[in-house]
């Protein structure tokens, strides 16, 4: 049985090193933790810029500059997307279909592109199916 490859949006990997968000980052977590085991783990270019901005931004403050870029040089060893122009193009198409921000679109459009079936975030809408890729909230009912 093929098992199923996993993209992480930005925010998922955030909470797995901000021990001050809750159940949220226990969540996200265990997730990171699964995949890390089972290699199935897919995130773009624009998911580890973002993570390393967030981490590192003056108000959030959660990881000095060091410690984030050792985190980004470790999930390089996972699949990882690399945006181009015909992933912006398809991005546009999915923003203008779907109606999701740009950047969002951007997101959908490398999980489709990396042949994930589950897109995990807490940002887009869960349970929709865009091309064959599920959108999951996996901090939904804690």
């Amino acid at each position: 049985m093929k098992e199923d490859k996993i993209f992480l949006d930005t925010n998922v990997i955030v909470y797995a090193y901000d021990a001050f968000a809750g159940k949220n980052h226990e969540t996200a977590m265990k997730i990171m933790e699964g995949l890390w085991r089972s290699g199935l783990g897919i995130v773009s270019t624009q998911v580890l810029q973002e993570f390393f901005v967030v981490v590192t931004s003056k108000r959030n403050n959660l990881l000095d500059t060091r410690t984030a870029k050792e985190i980004v040089s470790d999930l390089l060893k996972w699949n990882i997307i690399v945006n181009d122009g015909n992933s912006i193009l398809d991005a546009i198409e999915i923003q203008q279909k779907h109606k999701y921000s740009f950047w969002d679109s951007m997101i959908i459009e490398s999980a489709i592109r990396g042949g994930a079936s589950i897109l995990l975030s807490e940002d887009l809408s869960d349970g929709q199916i865009i091309e064959g890729l599920k959108i999951k909230n996996p901090f939904l009912g804690h």
